[in-house]
């Protein structure tokens, strides 16, 4: 991991997930930087966060990502800064950001897959958050 990465705070690593489902294709669509603000000024975990720190950890995420073993160095950062009990929040979210554009590409499944696998969600419990998703961003 390089020397300049910042430690994160528990919602610094939610932003850094929801950054990192985003950024996984190289393709940060305006639906999902929405979602992003959206998540943040609306979710109450968020309630005492500083807005202004979604710029620092989205590029902190987008330069591990241009490192080799960034994604590695990325849930390092968000399983030291996250508490276990928020593991399920951090894959909540990031579903709702990958589901805000209204297509979910292969890129961004097999990100999700690597969120589900690193912070040990139990597929059960990830099933019904991806229900839920997929019932909120439902569109006639």
């Amino acid at each position: 991991m390089p020397d300049s990465v910042p430690s994160f705070s528990p919602c610094d690593a939610l932003v850094a997930v929801m950054v990192g489902v985003s950024a996984s294709d190289q393709n940060l669509r305006t639906a999902e930087l929405v979602a992003i603000e959206r998540a943040v000024n609306h979710t109450p975990v968020f309630a005492s966060y500083d807005i202004d720190r979604v710029r620092a950890v989205s590029q902190t995420v987008m330069s591990l990502f241009e490192e080799e073993d960034g994604l590695d160095a990325l849930f390092g950062l968000v399983r030291e800064s996250l508490p276990e009990k928020l593991y399920d929040t951090a894959y909540l979210l990031a579903c709702d950001v990958a589901a805000s554009d209204g297509r979910l590409g292969e890129i961004e499944a097999e990100m999700l897959a690597e969120i589900r696998e690193q912070l040990e969600i139990d597929r059960l419990h990830a099933a019904a958050i991806e229900l839920a998703t997929r019932a909120r961003h439902r569109v006639l």
